[in-house]
C-alpha cells in the first residue's frame, strides 16, 4: 500500500433501505455513511402479503443508490470525494429481475412501469412455490442432481423457481425478457456501462447458492432439463452465463454519466457484487467453522471451510455449499431461517389492533409510532423477569416457513401449551425461544453432516438491540456469541471487497485485518438455563414433527 487519501465506498441494499458506507480504506476508520429507505417499497406498493408476493421496483434501487452516496459525499467534501478508489455493492437474494437486450429491468420501460412481474422479484417473495416442487421433482429424477449443492432441495425463494413462475403467468414479460439477474449482477453493469448481458461478470455467490450453478455441471443446469421444465426456457441458459466470479474480481471501472451522476471520479473500480449477508460474514472478519448469523427480519447463517476437506462431501439440508462464495478460496456455506425478526413484528402487530382501530382517531401520529416502537422493549423485559420451566409454552418459528434444514416453506407455525394463566410476555418469550431453536436446529445440521461450529459470531439490529434474545440464543445454543461491533457489517465487508478490487489489497483476508471492526459484546450461556432448554428443544422438534405430518 502507498499513497494517501484512499477511499472505498460500500453499498449494502437491504430489504427495507440502503446504505452508503465510506471507509478510509489504509485506517479502516467508518469516515460516513447515509441510509435510504425505498420510496415505493414503503407506501406497500406492488406487494400483496396474503399471496406472499413482494416485489420492488428498479427505481428504488437506482434513486437511492444515488441518494445516499451524494449524501455521504456531501457531509466529507469534494477533497475525499476525489479520493473515492473503489466501490463494491451487496444486495438481497435471491432477488431475479427480467432484462431486455440492452441489460435493462423490464420495468424501466414504460410498457412494464406497473407490472410487478416485470420487477426485483425480492428474496422473501414465495409465489413459486409449486414451481420449486417441479424443480425438485425433475431434479431428484434426472440423470444429475442439480439440487446436491444447494442441500438437497431447492427452494421458491430462489432464481430458477421465480423464473419458471414469472413465465408460466404472464406471457407479456416472459416474451420481453431476453435474459435475467440477480439484482446484485445488475448493479455492478449499471455502474460500468455494460449494456451486454452476456458479457456481464456475474456473482459467483449468487450463482452458486441460488441459481444451481457450479462447475461440474459446466455451468447452469443443461438446456435439456430447463426446457423439459417448460419450453419456454429454451434459449435462456445461452443468454444467462457460463462463467462466475467471486468479488475480489473487478467488474470495471464507473461510466462516465454515473460518475457524473453521483460526484464520483471515472477511475473507481467497481467490484463483481454478492448476497448481503455473504458480505456481512466477511465484514464480521469470518474464520473457518465460525458461523456467522446475519439477524434481521430472518437470518442467514454463514460459514467457511477448507475446500479440500469438503468440496466433495455433499451437505445436506442446508442453501448450498459454494467455492468462494464468502471467502475467496474458502467453501461458503449458507443456512438460514425464513423468519426471526418477522416473528417478533408479526406479535406486536397483534398487540398493535387497538393502537390502530380503537386509538388512531385520538392519538397523534408520533404517539401512535412511539408505543408501538416501546411494545417489543416491555415484553421483552417482562420476559426476561419470568420464571423458566421445562412446563412452559412451546412454538416453532416456521412463520413463514423453514429454509434451513431442508426447505419447506410452505409449513405453518404453532404454539402449544396456551391456558388462562398464559399472557403476552409468556407468549413472546416462547417465540423468542422458537427463534433460538430453529437457530440449533441449524447448528444440529451442520454437525450431523461433519461441520463443526467452533464458535459463533452474530451481526445485525436484534443482534445490537435485543440482550434478551440474544442471551436466549446463548443459553439454546450453549456456546458463547460474540456480537459485531459495527452497525452496518454488511456495508463493511463491501468496502474491504472495494479495497481489494481497487488495487488496495492483495486479497481480502489482508483487507480485513485493516478494516475489521471487531465485536463490543459476548453472551455466554448460563448453565442453570442450559438444561432446561435441552428439554424445552426436544418438545420444538417433537412440536415441529407433529406440524411436518
Amino acid at each position: 500500500m502507498s499513497g494517501h487519501l484512499k477511499y472505498v465506498i460500500g453499498l449494502d441494499f437491504g430489504t427495507d433501505s440502503v446504505r452508503a458506507l465510506l471507509v478510509d480504506a489504509l485506517t479502516g476508520v467508518e469516515v460516513e455513511s447515509a441510509v435510504h429507505f425505498y420510496t415505493r417499497w414503503k407506501q406497500g406498493l406492488y406487494c400483496d402479503a396474503a399471496l406472499s408476493q413482494f416485489r420492488q421496483h428498479p427505481l428504488d434501487f437506482e434513486e437511492g443508490m444515488e441518494i445516499t452516496i451524494k449524501s455521504v459525499l456531501a457531509k466529507v467534501g469534494p477533497q475525499i470525494a476525489s479520493g473515492v478508489v473503489g466501490l463494491s455493492i451487496d444486495t438481497t437474494g435471491s432477488s431475479p429481475v427480467a432484462l431486455d437486450d440492452n441489460g435493462r429491468p423490464l420495468a424501466l420501460s414504460p410498457a412494464f412501469a406497473e407490472n410487478p412481474n416485470a420487477m426485483v422479484i425480492l428474496w422473501k417473495d414465495h409465489t413459486a412455490a409449486l414451481e420449486a416442487e417441479e424443480i425438485n421433482s425433475l431434479a431428484h429424477s434426472w440423470e444429475t442432481d442439480y439440487t446436491q449443492y444447494s442441500g438437497g432441495v431447492y427452494s421458491p425463494e430462489w432464481f430458477w423457481s421465480k423464473i419458471l413462475h414469472t413465465i408460466k403467468t404472464d406471457a407479456d414479460v416472459a416474451q420481453a425478457a431476453y435474459s435475467w439477474a440477480e439484482h446484485c449482477d445488475w448493479m455492478p453493469a449499471l455502474l460500468t456501462g455494460n449494456s451486454d448481458p452476456r458479457k456481464w461478470k456475474r456473482s459467483r455467490c449468487a450463482a452458486g447458492h441460488k441459481a444451481m450453478w457450479h462447475n461440474d455441471f459446466g455451468g447452469l443446469p443443461s438446456e435439456s432439463f430447463l426446457t423439459t421444465l417448460h419450453p419456454a426456457l429454451a434459449g435462456l441458459r445461452d443468454r444467462l452465463y457460463t462463467e462466475t466470479y467471486t468479488s475480489d474480481e473487478a467488474a470495471g471501472r464507473l461510466s462516465s454519466y454515473w460518475a457524473e451522476r453521483l460526484g464520483l471520479p471515472e477511475q473507481v473500480v467497481i467490484g463483481v457484487g454478492a448476497l448481503d449477508a455473504h458480505f456481512g460474514a466477511v465484514g464480521s472478519a469470518i474464520t473457518p467453522f465460525s458461523l456467522v448469523k446475519v439477524m434481521g427480519t430472518s437470518t442467514c447463517d454463514m460459514l467457511t471451510a477448507p475446500n479440500a476437506q469438503y468440496e466433495r462431501a455433499f451437505i445436506k439440508g442446508i442453501c448450498g455449499q459454494v467455492d468462494g462464495s464468502i471467502m475467496p478460496g474458502m467453501l461458503g456455506m449458507e443456512a438460514g431461517q425464513s423468519a426471526f425478526g418477522d416473528v417478533y413484528s408479526w406479535f406486536r402487530e397483534l398487540l398493535e389492533f387497538p393502537l390502530r382501530e380503537l386509538l388512531a382517531d385520538y392519538l397523534p401520529a408520533k404517539e401512535l409510532a412511539r408505543v408501538s416502537s416501546e411494545i417489543l422493549p416491555a415484553l421483552s423485559k417482562k420476559a426476561a423477569l419470568l420464571p423458566l420451566t421445562v412446563q412452559d409454552v412451546v412454538a416453532t418459528d416456521w412463520i413463514n416457513g423453514r429454509r434451513t434444514p431442508d426447505t419447506d416453506l410452505g409449513l405453518k407455525a404453532a404454539i402449544y401449551g396456551l391456558q388462562l394463566g398464559i399472557g403476552a410476555a409468556h407468549i413472546f418469550k416462547a417465540l423468542v425461544e422458537a427463534t433460538a431453536f430453529g437457530s440449533k436446529a441449524i447448528v444440529d445440521q451442520f454437525e450431523k453432516e461433519g461441520v463443526p461450529i467452533e464458535r459463533v459470531i452474530a451481526l445485525g439490529g436484534i443482534a445490537k438491540k435485543s440482550p434478551f434474545v440474544m442471551q436466549t440464543l446463548a443459553n439454546v445454543l450453549n456456546i458463547e456469541i460474540l456480537v459485531v461491533k459495527s452497525d452496518q457489517a454488511c456495508a463493511l465487508g463491501a468496502t474491504m471487497f472495494a479495497a481489494t478490487v481497487s488495487g488496495l489489497y492483495e486479497n481480502v483476508a489482508e483487507a480485513q485485518k485493516t478494516i475489521s471492526s471487531g465485536f463490543d459484546a459476548t453472551y455466554y450461556p448460563q448453565a442453570d438455563k442450559v438444561s432446561v432448554y435441552e428439554v424445552l428443544y426436544q418438545k420444538y422438534v417433537k412440536l415441529g414433527l407433529a406440524m411436518e405430518s
